[in-house]
């Protein structure tokens, strides 16, 4: 089955960084605009960067990410990576990729992101 895979969270101290990884099984990410999004408990699923399906691969960002978030494509490897940076408790959530506007059955099981001391 065609899916998207995240992977990277773990728990880090406010101030430090995760890179995640959305892999594309079956779905070639290469020509598709993919963005990042995340949840928390009781909140809708927000937005949070997404890269151009262009060659250009412009990049946009929430504000709340912007300056410490990146996003950034390995066509040759099929995969989107979300380096975060100076991460803050308030980054604590789920994170899942997909393509943007989302397909409803690419939203996998996302990567769990703790951000405490």
């Amino acid at each position: 089955q065609d899916r998207l895979v995240e992977s990277g969270g773990a728990l880090v101290r406010p101030g430090g960084s995760l890179n995640l990884t959305c892999a594309g099984i079956g779905v070639t990410l290469q020509n598709q605009t993919v963005a990042w999004f995340r949840q928390v408990p009781d909140k809708e699923r927000e937005w949070i960067a997404e890269i151009s399906r262009n060659v250009e691969g412009e990049a946009d960002y929430r504000d709340s990410v912007m300056g410490r978030f990146t996003i950034s494509r390995d066509n040759a490897k099929n995969t989107v990576s979300l380096q975060m940076n100076d991460l803050k408790p308030e980054d604590t959530a789920i994170y899942y990729c997909n393509l943007f506007p989302p397909r409803h059955d690419y939203w996998g099981q996302g990567t769990q992101v703790t951000v405490s001391s």
